[in-house]
């Protein structure tokens, strides 16, 4: 289930990469559900203020959206780099989406702490690669791939 913030940080992501406002399409695309799904969960970002819609133009976060979004970001980043840095985890994308939905600002906030975050976070995130770019040069992560770069 993907949660509003998940939706925010996707629509932010599809944003920057296109350059303006994000297709329904690549937003459903970004989080793996339906189109349908995706217009749905818009509707209920536009209802409470957060994303402006115009039909077959896209999506626009507004200012407290894209507050909202770069935290989700942030929280996103600080669960990456803990997964990777600390607990070493070697599939830390699925783990990190997974845990995303379940970390509140308080733990992200302590985990934040065992970390040393770049002050520039969330500004940090490679959106295509789906990572913090602090970890591009770390794992060796092939950015036209996604994915680790091959021995």
């Amino acid at each position: 289930m993907n949660t509003q913030n998940q939706y925010l940080k996707a629509i932010y992501l599809v944003q920057q990469q296109a350059d303006g406002p994000a297709s329904t399409g690549k937003v459903a695309e970004a989080l793996d559900v339906s189109p349908a799904s995706a217009n749905e969960m818009i509707g209920k970002l536009e209802a409470a203020g957060l994303a402006d819609h115009e039909k077959y133009k896209g999506v626009d976060l507004t200012d407290e959206g894209i507050r909202r979004a770069r935290d989700a970001l942030q929280t996103y980043c600080i669960i990456e780099r803990f997964l990777v840095e600390v607990l070493e985890v070697e599939e830390f994308r699925a783990e990190a989406r997974q845990l995303e939905s379940v970390i509140d600002e308080t733990v992200g906030d302590r985990l934040d702490t065992i970390i040393d975050r770049d002050p520039a976070c969330p500004d940090c995130f490679e959106a295509e690669a789906d990572v913090c770019d602090h970890l591009v040069d770390d794992l060796d992560i092939d950015l036209e791939m996604g994915s680790e770069a091959a021995d």
